[in-house]
C-alpha cells in the first residue's frame, strides 16, 4: 500500500504542476490585463489561487515521497493537497486526476497501519 500511495502522490503532484501553472498564469494575466478578466471571467480570490497553485503540487509530491517511510505524515500531506486542489479549482476535467490520485494516495498511506517495514507510524 505504501508503494501505491507513493506513486499516486507523485503522479498527482506532476499533473498538479500543470494545473498550477495554468491557475497561476490565469491569476496573473487577469490582474495585469483587465480585459482578459472581462472576457473570460474574474477570479474571486486570485491570491489564494496563486498560493494553492504552488502549495498543492508541492504537498502531493512531498507526501508521495514520504509515504514509504512516514506513511501517516505523507498521507496527511496528500489529503491536504487534494483539499487545496478542490478548494482552489473545484472538481472539473483538469483537476479530477490530481484530486483523485492525491486523495486515494493519502487514504492508502494512512490505511497502511501494518507497515511493510518494522516501524509503525501510529
Amino acid at each position: 500500500m505504501r508503494n501505491a500511495a507513493a506513486i499516486l502522490g507523485l503522479i498527482a503532484g506532476l499533473i498538479g504542476i500543470v494545473v498550477g501553472m495554468f491557475g497561476y498564469g490565469y491569476a496573473e494575466i487577469t490582474e495585469r490585463r483587465a480585459e482578459v478578466g472581462e472576457i473570460f471571467g474574474v477570479l474571486e480570490n486570485p491570491g489564494f489561487i496563486r498560493f494553492a497553485s504552488f502549495i498543492a503540487p508541492l504537498l502531493a509530491i512531498a507526501g508521495g515521497a514520504m509515504a514509504k517511510t512516514r506513511a501517516l505524515w505523507g498521507g496527511i500531506l496528500m489529503l491536504l493537497a487534494a483539499a487545496f486542489f478542490y478548494t482552489a479549482f473545484g472538481f472539473n476535467v483538469g483537476t479530477m486526476f490530481p484530486i483523485g490520485f492525491a486523495g486515494l494516495g493519502g487514504l492508502l498511506a494512512i490505511a497502511a497501519g501494518k507497515p511493510d517495514e518494522e516501524k509503525a507510524h501510529f
